[in-house]
């Protein structure tokens, strides 16, 4: 299955891309603004274990972002259990290279409609680090409403901060 953006790709993972991922996901500026489930230094054998963890999806909630061939970053939905299963749990990242881009917008918009689309999903949800701005812009550009601040509720890099809540719904 693919998705297709403007200059990109929303697709499945496959083998070859291994050393793409590891080498744009290998960047402190993007594991910075990540769960710490992360890895950072991110190395070829995590980006070998992510695809064969990803590869046979059914439903494809976690896509590979291609530009110009290669893995360039991640999007996915996270499905959720019990009084959340119609709630998923959006993540994102792309490459410091491709910042700036228009990339990150259109690739939320993009999951957000197969979601409400193709998915039994009413409602996808985001997480934000105080510390990330843009990412802020990014869901607030596709429509994405800040519906709280939880105080002090992570701690990344021996820094606690705050985490702002977005979300999106099926109308």
């Amino acid at each position: 299955m693919e998705i297709i953006g403007q200059g990109f790709k929303l697709r499945g993972w496959k083998a070859g891309d291994a050393e793409s991922l590891q080498k744009h996901a290998d960047n402190t500026h993007i594991s910075d603004f990540l769960l710490d489930r992360f890895p950072s230094p991110y190395t070829l054998a995590d980006a070998v274990s992510w695809i064969e963890l990803m590869k046979d999806q059914d439903p494809l909630l976690n896509f590979a972002i291609e530009v110009d061939g290669n893995v360039a970053g991640v999007i996915g939905l996270e499905s959720r259990a019990d009084v959340y299963r119609k709630t998923c749990l959006l993540g994102y990242w792309i490459s410091q290279d491709y910042w700036g881009r228009g990339i990150m917008p259109e690739a939320v918009k993009l999951i957000s409609n197969y979601a409400f689309a193709d998915l039994d999903v009413i409602r996808i949800q985001a997480g934000v680090l105080s510390n990330n701005p843009k990412s802020m812009r990014v869901l607030e550009k596709v429509g994405f409403t800040k519906e709280g601040i939880m105080k002090n509720a992570v701690i990344k890099n021996s820094v606690i901060m705050d985490e702002h809540l977005y979300a999106l719904v099926k109308i």
